[in-house]
């Protein structure tokens, strides 16, 4: 009975450290930080030092406009990226659905789908048909593995400066 106890909590330790390898839950855009996993015993590192580039191609749309978002830089094992209104902080528009990603339309968020390494993501936004133009933001985390992350980055816009540092920021107010 002993050993049964040992072996299964030894697994259940297995299960915890894997993470989410099918992507976030959608309870990632409601928590009291959201866009930041909920790791037992971990903590998000600082934004400025992560080793990826995180870059939208604008901040500015009109009805029904796409913008692209990329995550590039080295191998990662998931992401988490929310669009907000820049002006309201209100989740906004969709994401387009894709084979390597799942969309949760209620906080207009999307995440990785598999746990393999990837060394480059892209994604793909549309704004509101309804709404007029206006400035949107994107926001979320990366995941290196399950005790090594970056929350609260947001997506420079345009394309990687060159350096080793990528054009990512702090989440800012």
């Amino acid at each position: 009975m002993f050993l049964l106890a040992l072996v299964m909590g030894f697994l259940g330790c297995i299960d915890v450290s894997s993470g989410f390898p099918d992507g976030a839950p959608i309870e990632a855009c409601i928590l009291p930080q959201p866009n930041r996993p909920n790791h037992a015993g971990t903590k998000p590192l600082p934004p400025h030092l992560a080793p990826y580039s995180f870059t939208a191609s604008s901040d500015s749309y009109a009805p029904g406009q796409p913008i692209s978002v990329q995550i590039s830089g080295g191998p990662f094992k998931g992401f988490f990226v929310q669009a907000r209104d820049a002006i309201t902080n209100d989740w906004i528009g969709e994401w387009v659905q894709q084979d390597n990603n799942k969309v949760f339309p209620e906080c207009s968020a999307v995440t990785h789908t598999h746990p393999g390494s990837k060394n480059k993501v892209s994604l793909t936004w549309r704004a509101p048909h309804g709404a007029g133009s206006g400035k949107v933001y994107f926001i979320g985390t990366i995941l290196e593995k399950y005790d090594r992350y970056w929350s609260d980055m947001k997506a420079q816009v345009g394309p990687r400066r060159s350096g080793n540092r990528s054009p990512i920021s702090p989440f800012n107010f």
